[in-house]
């Protein structure tokens, strides 16, 4: 079965390799070499003041930069399912809490985030997601960091970069907390995820809150090296094994460039057979169709194709189907994907097949 949700993503066979070594302590001086080696990686990678590691799912590292970085109330972009999960971890963390709402294909402007903030001078942190995993959404994140810097410097800005980070390069300029998950660009099994902070975040936490959650006691033993609490050792393996592997084949701007042009030819190859991508501003994680015959078409790439592509939730129920391009994949796997959308169509007496997809993918891929 081929895997191409947008996370978990498959993970690669020598990645996999690395994680089956037997257990490792993690209070040892052969674990803190391997945690010295991916933190330094993982500075590169997010070109931020700070790295830290957490053994939680993303939705963890959401509630501790939310918990830690936001005294007041927080501002959250709801364009999907991830964007209104903030507004939920703040009010169940007693903080208040502001909410833009848009469809799941609409991406916040800059103007609407800085009349909210105009609005409302109690915030003093904004979440945002980068790509809003939930329709295939991409938000000008960078223009509204930015924009609010100039307003206030003040304000915290939480980047949400789970189906971002290893995607494409991110101006973390004006983001004060960029935060990543390891199911997805980085090709690992779900269960670490990773916060990198500015220095003017460092200093807003001070001490920090919460107790597992708390990033100041995170930072001070990670550090060293370490953590506070039990480490996620044998993905913290895998991860250094997935960074050494990029950084082999040929570095992380030659795995944004593959990404981008990949991104590309999915969508034309799509767009070509008649296709309509859902978000107005596509992501450059997935490729999202919004089509009548999207849970149909699911299961004939599932059954018939061994194709497995994830669907839509709440609304976009059996209304959506979205194909991953994150991380390291074979170029001829993803085009088995695109040309089994098209016989599926065929199949469905939607359109004859003339292999218009697979065509179009390659020319965009290698060029005409």
């Amino acid at each position: 079965m081929l895997l191409f949700t947008p996370g978990p993503t498959p993970v690669p066979q020598n990645v996999r390799n690395a994680m089956s070594e037997e257990t490792m302590h993690h209070r040892t001086p052969e674990f803190e070499a391997i945690f010295l080696k991916t933190r330094e990686h993982l500075f590169k990678l997010f070109n931020t003041d700070e790295v830290v590691m957490l053994s939680s799912s993303g939705t963890g590292a959401m509630e501790a930069a939310v918990i830690n970085l936001c005294h007041n109330t927080l501002l959250n972009v709801n364009s999907g399912k991830f964007g209104e999960r903030f507004g939920k971890i703040a009010l169940a963390n007693g903080l208040k809490n502001v909410q833009i709402t848009n469809e799941w294909n609409t991406p916040v402007t800059v103007q609407e985030v800085i009349m909210a903030v105009q609005n409302n001078p109690n915030i003093d942190a904004i979440a945002v997601q980068i790509s809003e995993s939930a329709g295939g959404l991409r938000h000008p994140v960078e223009e509204i960091a930015k924009a609010i810097k100039e307003i206030n410097p003040n304000i915290m800005i939480i980047a949400d970069g789970i189906t971002a980070v290893g995607v494409e390069k991110i101006d973390v300029t004006n983001i004060d907390c960029l935060i990543a998950g390891s199911q997805k660009a980085l090709m690992l099994p779900p269960g670490l995820a990773i916060l990198g902070l500015s220095n003017q975040a460092i200093t807003k936490l001070g001490s920090g809150k919460g107790y597992y959650f708390n990033l100041a006691t995170e930072i001070k033993s990670q550090r060293k090296n370490t953590t506070a609490w039990t480490a996620a050792t044998t993905l913290i393996i895998g991860l250094l094994e997935v960074l050494e592997t990029i950084e082999k084949d040929g570095g992380i701007e030659k795995l944004y460039a593959k990404t981008d042009i990949r991104a590309k030819s999915v969508q034309n190859a799509l767009e070509a057979i008649g296709l309509h991508v859902y978000p107005k501003t596509p992501a450059k994680s997935m490729t999202t169709i919004d089509d009548e015959d999207a849970s149909k078409i699911r299961k004939m790439l599932k059954n018939e194709f061994s194709v497995n592509v994830a669907g839509g939730q709440d609304h976009l129920d059996g209304k959506i189907f979205r194909i991953n391009q994150m991380g390291l994949i074979p170029d001829y796997e993803i085009a088995w994907v695109v040309n089994a959308v098209e016989i599926v169509l065929s199949k469905l007496g939607r359109r004859a097949y003339d292999g218009t997809a697979n065509r179009v993918f390659n020319e965009t891929l290698f060029g005409k």
